[in-house]
């Protein structure tokens, strides 16, 4: 047979998804990442930015997202090609989000892992603790959705990242302890949700530091 003359098939060009279409992992991490390069740069406070990626991880389509950065410019992307897309390692591959759940019972997770993009809590007259100070992020923004009902969820974090939150305590509590690094490499923490008769705490734990971040993902991946 002859491919040659076989008819070719329009290929239609690439192009943004449609506002009606189901927002997906990756369109979020899109904007939050134009978010996140906007208040690098000083065109967003920090509680812009904390309200807008609030909004973000709320959002249900692509028409939903595309507002939340129509005043931003895009990030100056080809500027970094050829290089880690951030200071302490590659950027981890899309997956399903962790789920903690403590029912009745505790959930703890600590010591040296690896932190994904999106991590949900919650505790139903129970506990969660997420210690997030030996942890390596393969990701810059990393959310954490916190959920308790007549329970806790304790979040622990480095001094030296960046900490955010957004959420409403019913007759209990919902505490951030906001912190911006010095460092515009630094990981950022989002912590959203709400706890009723509960207690949801982010807090960053004293002498506990980020260091040469470089060295310990390599270190933890034997290279």
């Amino acid at each position: 047979m002859d491919l040659e003359k076989q008819p070719q098939q329009p290929v239609a060009p690439a192009g943004p998804a449609p506002a009606g279409i189901r927002a997906s992992d990756a369109d979020r991490d899109r904007i939050a990442d134009i978010l996140r390069e906007a208040m690098a740069e000083g065109r967003l406070t920090a509680e812009e930015h904390a309200e807008r990626v609030d909004l973000v991880y709320r959002a249900k389509t692509v028409g939903e997202l595309e507002p939340l950065v129509r005043d931003l410019p895009a990030p100056a992307g080809t500027a970094r090609q050829g290089s880690p897309a951030y200071g302490y390692g590659p950027e981890a591959a899309a997956g399903p989000a962790e789920n903690l759940v403590a029912v009745f019972s505790s959930s703890t997770r600590r010591g040296r892992w690896r932190v994904g993009g999106r991590t949900n809590a919650f505790a139903l007259f129970g506990s969660v603790e997420i210690d997030l100070t030996e942890a390596l992020f393969g990701q810059r923004l990393t959310v954490v959705n916190a959920t308790s009902l007549f329970g806790s969820v304790e979040i622990k974090v480095p001094e030296n990242i960046s900490l955010r939150g957004s959420g409403t305590g019913i007759f209990g509590n919902f505490e951030v302890d906001t912190l911006e690094s010095a460092d515009p490499e630094a990981p950022v923490v989002v912590v959203n949700g709400y706890s009723v008769f509960g207690n949801v705490e982010a807090k960053p734990k004293r002498g506990k530091l980020i260091t040469n971040l470089q060295r310990q993902l390599r270190k933890h991946l034997g290279h």
